[in-house]
C-alpha cells in the first residue's frame, strides 16, 4: 500500500489582504466618525423646527423662536430665514432644505442633502 502525502491547503487571509482589509474598516470608521455629528446636528434642527412650529403662530414667530433654539442647541446650518413656514389644516408646519460636505481626501466631498 503506497502513501500518498497529502498536501494541506492553506486556508485563511493573507497579510495583503489583511492591510487591505483594515484600510477599509479605517476608511468607514473614518467617514463615520464624521458623519455622526452631521446626522445629530440633523436631528437638532428638526427637533427646533417642530418645536418653533407649535409655539409660534405666525411667520416671526416661529422664526424667532427656531433661532432661539438654534442659539441653545449652537447650530449654524439653518437659521430661522431659511426656514420655509407654512399653515396645513390651520396648524403651522416648519420646513427647512440644506446640505453639507465633508471633506475626503484631495478633491472628493461627501455631500449630505437634508430635507424637511
Amino acid at each position: 500500500m503506497k502513501k500518498f502525502a497529502s498536501r494541506s491547503r492553506q486556508h485563511g487571509l493573507s497579510f495583503i489582504g489583511l492591510v487591505f482589509l483594515v484600510a477599509i474598516f479605517v476608511a468607514v470608521a473614518a467617514i463615520g466618525a464624521q458623519s455622526v455629528p452631521v446626522f445629530l446636528e440633523y436631528q437638532a434642527i428638526t427637533k427646533a423646527a417642530n418645536k418653533a412650529a407649535a409655539e409660534g403662530n405666525t411667520v416671526a414667530e416661529v422664526k424667532a423662536s427656531f433661532d432661539r433654539s438654534a442659539a441653545i442647541d449652537d447650530f449654524k446650518s439653518v437659521t430661522g430665514n431659511d426656514l420655509i413656514v407654512t399653515k396645513v389644516n390651520d396648524k403651522v408646519v416648519a420646513g427647512f432644505e440644506y446640505s453639507r460636505e465633508i471633506p475626503l481626501v484631495g478633491p472628493a466631498y461627501l455631500v449630505y442633502r437634508f430635507k424637511k
